[in-house]
C-alpha cells in the first residue's frame, strides 16, 4: 500500500507537468550552448596559455564549485529534508536538471585550468618538503572529482530518469535527493581543506 501511494501522483498536476514535452529532456537544453562557450573558452585558454584566463576559471570555477556544495549540503540539504514527498519531487524537477549541466562543468573547468596553471608556473616542480603541500592538494581534489562525477552526478541522473516517469516514487527520488545532498556536503568540505591548502602553496 505505502509503495502504491509513493508511486501515484503526488501533487495535482505536478505530475503530468514533469511529463510534458518541456520536461522530457534529461538535460535542459537552453543551457548546452552556455556550457559549450565556458568548455571552448577552457579549451583557448590551455592552448593559449593565457594565464589570466586560467586564473580566472581556476579560481571563479573553484569558488562556484566551493560555494555550491556548501549551500546544497548545509542549506537546501536540511530544507529538503523537512518537505513532504509531494514538495520534494516538485522541487527536484526543477533543480537537478541544472544540476546535471553546473556540476560537471565546474569540475572540469575548475580541475584542467588548475593544472595548466600549475605546469605554467613551475608548482609541479616545487622541492620537497613544499611539494607534499601540492601532493595532498592533488590527493583532495582527486577524491572530490570521483565523488561529484561517481555518487554525486549519478545520483542526479537517477532522479531525472525518475521524474520522467508517469508515475514517479516519490521514497525513491526522497533517497537519491539525500545522496546528493550528502555528496554535496562532503565535498563542500573538502573544498575548505582545499582552499586551506591553496593559500599554503600561495605563501611559498
Amino acid at each position: 500500500m505505502a509503495q502504491a501511494v509513493n508511486e501515484m501522483p503526488l501533487v495535482p498536476g505536478a505530475v503530468a507537468d514533469s511529463a510534458s514535452p518541456a520536461r522530457q529532456t534529461i538535460i535542459p537544453l537552453t543551457g548546452l550552448p552556455i556550457v559549450a562557450a565556458v568548455l571552448a573558452f577552457l579549451v583557448a585558454a590551455i592552448a593559449g596559455n593565457w594565464l589570466w584566463a586560467l586564473d580566472f576559471l581556476h579560481v571563479a570555477g573553484g569558488g562556484l564549485w566551493t560555494g555550491i556544495d556548501l549551500f546544497v549540503g548545509l542549506v537546501v540539504g536540511p530544507i529538503i529534508g523537512r518537505m513532504s514527498v509531494p514538495a520534494r519531487v516538485e522541487f527536484s524537477s526543477r533543480f537537478m536538471p541544472k544540476m546535471v549541466l553546473i556540476m560537471p562543468t565546474l569540475v572540469i573547468v575548475t580541475l584542467a585550468s588548475g593544472l595548466q596553471l600549475s605546469r605554467t608556473l613551475g608548482d609541479l616542480a616545487v622541492p620537497y618538503p613544499n611539494h607534499w603541500w601540492l601532493v595532498a592538494s592533488f590527493i583532495v581534489v582527486g577524491i572530490m572529482a570521483v565523488i561529484a562525477l561517481g555518487l554525486l552526478e549519478p545520483a542526479n541522473i537517477s532522479v531525472l530518469f525518475e521524474l520522467k516517469k508517469p508515475r514517479p516514487n516519490g521514497q525513491l527520488i526522497g533517497k537519491l535527493m539525500r545522496r546528493f545532498v550528502y555528496t554535496a556536503g562532503i565535498t563542500g568540505v573538502m573544498q575548505i581543506a582545499t582552499l586551506v591548502i591553496m593559500t599554503r602553496i600561495a605563501t611559498w
